[in-house]
């Protein structure tokens, strides 16, 4: 975590920086958690930004992690921004016929620019993978095209001034999604991913073996058991499993047993409204955010003009931030 901690401390004032390494000197004798490197920096807080295909896009991840985040620390200034894009890559492939021949899968590469430049991320949390195999056996050409996407993608951010944080592909659940061996492919890409925090000294969380351990775990008692109904795409449970590795990452290992957002929140005032209001938030400001960057994906909801959602999500920041206290 030595990449979080330099780049955290430069975000600080000289002053907050002496106040925030005493701190963490303190560490070991306190129980204290990496929590503390997403503090509360400047007036106009952190931006952390994801990037991904349509799991991100969903967002239901980013959703949980954004309202713990909300309940549990509720004077941390932090924005959670979601440009997640349905059956994107960072690997610029595409299948034959996708969508019934409609379009190509969208590249990453087409948008990232402009969203860097208008979101303007201290932090960057990327979730590619599961579409670069574009759903078909190992092959040393697919593979290469997603590594070389990767490293771009990690260049470009560090160049804009941003931390990034890569996340392993979440699991494909052959039995659901039909291409076989499918899941080992991502397994190769989670794989090179994870290496990478040694090779290159990269931040990498991996989702992908929580989430097959998870659901093989799952299956041994009920064999009809599924993450993804469609073998990609997962419900609530495998959002959670993802927020939860995350959480993890950042420090709150209390969530490492609790089975869900809400058990991650119990007891909390107004939880339950706290986690409507992030979903509509998230839900607004995601679609506007995408319209205000620009994509080359049909069929995506137009979203508000960015003042005009920002105006929204300025109301219901106050809800919020009535509801938690601060």
């Amino acid at each position: 975590m030595n990449g979080f901690w330099k780049y955290l401390c430069v975000r600080l004032s000289l002053r907050s920086t002496a106040y925030f390494l005493a701190i963490v000197l303190l560490i070991p004798l306190m129980g204290m958690t990496f929590h503390f490197l997403i503090p509360q920096t400047q007036k106009e807080g952190l931006r952390i930004l994801f990037l991904g295909n349509s799991i991100t896009y969903n967002g239901k991840y980013i959703k949980d992690i954004e309202a713990y985040y909300r309940l549990h620390y509720p004077e941390r200034e932090l924005e959670f921004i979601n440009v997640g894009l349905p059956s994107e890559t960072v690997s610029g492939l595409s299948e034959e016929g996708h969508a019934d021949g409609q379009f190509p899968r969208p590249d990453l590469h087409e948008r990232l620019e402009r969203v860097l430049e208008q979101t303007k991320p201290d932090l960057v949390f990327a979730s590619y993978g599961m579409n670069d195999g574009i759903y078909q056996p190992l092959d040393k050409k697919r593979f290469e095209k997603f590594r070389k996407g990767i490293l771009w993608l990690h260049e470009q951010v560090e160049n804009s001034g941003a931390k990034i944080v890569h996340l392993t592909p979440s699991v494909y659940d052959e039995e659901k999604g039909g291409a076989a061996d499918y899941d080992l492919v991502l397994e190769k890409y989670s794989d090179w991913l994870i290496d990478q925090r040694d090779e290159r000294k990269w931040e990498v969380v991996d989702i992908h073996r929580p989430m097959k351990s998870h659901l093989e775990e799952r299956r041994i008692n009920n064999p009809g058991f599924a993450l993804a109904e469609d073998g990609v795409h997962p419900g609530d449970e495998g959002h959670w499993l993802m927020a939860r590795e995350v959480l993890r990452f950042l420090g709150e290992e209390r969530v490492a047993e609790m089975d869900n957002i809400e058990a991650a929140v119990a007891g909390l005032p107004h939880a339950d409204r706290v986690l409507k209001a992030v979903d509509d938030r998230q839900n607004l400001m995601r679609d506007a955010w995408l319209t205000a960057t620009g994509h080359a994906r049909p069929g995506i909801k137009e979203g508000l003009p960015l003042d005009m959602a920002m105006q929204k999500a300025a109301v219901i920041d106050e809800q919020l931030r009535s509801l938690v206290g601060n």
